[in-house]
């Protein structure tokens, strides 16, 4: 029976060490392995607002669209239609199409609010409720194309995380490039196509040939002439239903005139490919635009019809060409977005940040080990064993998991650690009670371990619950200390309630050492 014994407490014991030697052979040299956050090895932060208003805007004029159009359809002419704060107009002809309109409006549209006023204008207005769910859809709409944006330029491990109502914080270690991809991250990549009605070398020229009042539903876009230096400005649709959206792909490719000029080659969904065929098909000889972010980037004649392929071709380098393509995949953001605030932290000051946490983890470290011999002995030394074992399952969690480790992760790391000793306290405490009622050292290790299993499981559990909290509704640096807590903490169980038993019970079982100093 003893012979069972001791074999079982040895298999448990060499799982344990086979464990460690392992992940720290995976995890060795420890600094290729562990993703180090901004704070630590350098990088960029930056704010940006996401401009929400401009979403609800955005909003507005696809739903004023539409209605214009299924009143077209239902034989009810619009004579205007504009857009305001939360709201747009529809101005009829007549008082029995402001009533048709209104009906058709209600039934089709339960969720907006219709409102007349005897007149000939018809106002539909957004409620609150719906305003609100569109500014959240646009901030995390932006947060998932910042991120696809991000990964395809090669920025590994950005953090990016929402902050309160309208702020969005990215994170960029160690960026080859940060110019680019500052330029990736502020491109709003809102891709239209358009016939262009006019086109002038100045505004001003544009303006003055229409004696400065613009035909009703056109807006004046600059760009450049193709193959040309020159700039000029284009009189267009202010709205089209050609646009990024309707594209399956984007890959840049050589192309032009030369045939080795840096083109963007596009590929349209079907419903695009109709769009644009019927684009093509009915305007051979006039020229259309290509606009990005409000700036024509190509224009040319229409010599044949196309269908769900193209190229635009432009005064590209290919660098410009490669961002277009993974701007265009990626998708356009929902709301443009600002600037706020841009710190470069220097790779210096995250050398000095991590010297200092390691200092700070080998004092910590030297306290516990010189606490733990001083009250509890030989018992003490292993806990010190347990406390490493804790250390170096953190880290492994944090490598194999693929979590960055930030300057407040170590602050979690050193807290865990530092109150991880509380498990071997309660242990010993206990031990030291069963020795006093008389008990042999191996019953009071089993008593011990067994009778502060709930104690421990709840004070664990708790914290536990706390940092998926923090980690749940704080941002960037709460949530490094966080994840590095929940690593910690189960760490904590694995080494005070698994490996530090396994430990005893290899000592009391393998060698002639019947009791250990405690």
């Amino acid at each position: 029976m003893a012979s069972v014994v001791s074999r079982t407490s040895s298999y448990g014991f060499f799982f344990w060490v086979a464990l460690a030697v392992v992940g720290s052979y995976f995890m060795w040299p420890l600094k290729d392995h562990l993703k180090l956050g901004t704070d630590l090895i350098g990088g960029f932060y930056l704010t940006l607002q996401v401009e929400t208003d401009e979403a609800v805007r955005m909003e507005l004029v696809e739903r004023m669209r539409g209605s214009v159009n299924r009143l077209k359809e239902q034989g009810i002419d619009v004579v205007t239609s504009k857009v305001a704060e939360h709201s747009f107009s529809l101005t009829f002809a007549n008082q029995e199409d402001v009533h048709k309109a209104v009906r058709f409006l209600k039934s089709h549209n339960e969720e907006l609010t219709v409102h007349n006023d005897q007149g000939v204008e018809v106002i539909v207005r957004l409620p609150e409720h719906l305003i609100k769910q569109i500014k959240d859809w646009a901030i995390k709409s932006n947060i998932d194309v910042l991120r696809k944006r991000l990964d395809k330029t090669g920025v590994a491990e950005v953090s990016i995380s929402r902050q309160g109502e309208r702020d969005i914080i990215i994170e960029l270690p160690n960026v080859d490039d940060p110019s680019r991809a500052k330029e990736m991250i502020g491109k709003t990549a809102l891709l239209e196509i358009k016939l262009v009605e006019d086109v002038a070398n100045s505004e001003e020229d544009l303006l003055e040939k229409y004696n400065y009042a613009l035909p009703d539903g056109m807006m004046i876009v600059p760009g450049a002439v193709e193959g040309k230096k020159q700039s000029a400005f284009y009189l267009v649709p202010d709205y089209t239903d050609l646009t990024g959206r309707d594209l399956k792909n984007a890959e840049p490719s050589l192309g032009g005139v030369s045939g080795s000029e840096p083109v963007l080659a596009f590929e349209f969904r079907p419903e695009g490919g109709d769009k644009f065929y019927e684009l093509t098909s009915k305007n051979h000889g006039r020229m259309i635009a290509v606009i990005v972010d409000g700036q024509v980037i190509s224009a040319a004649t229409v010599q044949a019809t196309l269908h769900t392929t193209g190229v635009i071709t432009g005064r590209f380098t290919w660098e410009e060409v490669q961002d277009l393509a993974v701007a265009f995949k990626s998708g356009s953001f929902v709301a443009p977005v600002k600037f706020l605030e841009e710190r470069r932290i220097g790779a210096s000051l995250g050398q000095e940040s991590i010297r200092q946490g390691v200092m700070a983890c080998v004092i910590g470290m030297l306290c516990l080990f010189v606490f733990s011999i001083l009250f509890y002995k030989v018992s003490g030394l292993l806990a010190f064993i347990a406390l490493l074992y804790n250390l170096l399952l953190t880290l492994f969690c944090l490598s194999w998991l693929g979590a960055t480790l930030t300057l407040p992760g170590i602050a979690g790391m050193l807290l865990t650690v530092g109150t991880a000793i509380d498990c071997s306290i309660l242990i010993f405490e206990r031990v030291r009670e069963a020795l006093k009622a008389g008990m042999n050292f191996k019953a009071a290790i089993e008593v011990g371990f067994s009778d502060v299993l709930v104690v421990i499981l709840d004070a664990n559990i708790t914290t536990f619950l706390m940092s998926i909290v923090l980690y749940k509704f704080g941002t960037g640096p709460v949530q490094g200390f966080a994840v590095t807590m929940m690593f910690g903490i189960l760490a904590t169980l694995v080494s005070g309630l698994l490996f530090l038993r396994s430990l005893f019970g290899f000592i009391l079982n393998n060698t002639r050492i019947g009791k250990l100093s405690i």
